[in-house]
């Protein structure tokens, strides 16, 4: 099972909020997913984005992929240069 990281749209028309989840890739983007790992707010100014960093963790070390958009957000909250570290032990 391939599991990936990756955005599942919810709000309103025109106003769209995202939640961060954990979900087969092979699952449709706003149907089942395993867990939810944080929010992504692009309406707001600046941009609000909330992630456990405990679980993206702990699912990247799993073996978690990350979708590019996904990718970026982790990478602008500094946890991938952390799963990075751990990785490689730094």
């Amino acid at each position: 099972m391939a599991v990936k990281i990756r955005l599942k749209r919810m709000g309103t028309k025109k106003k769209p909020f995202y939640r961060i989840v954990v979900a087969d890739s092979r699952s449709p983007r706003d149907g089942r997913f395993i867990e939810t790992i944080g929010t992504y707010d692009p309406v707001a100014e600046p941009a609000q984005v909330k992630i456990d960093e405990e679980l993206a963790l702990k699912w990247l070390q799993n073996g978690a992929k990350p979708s590019d958009t996904v990718r970026n957000l982790l990478s602008k909250q500094g946890i991938l240069e952390k799963f990075h570290n751990l990785k490689y032990g730094k």
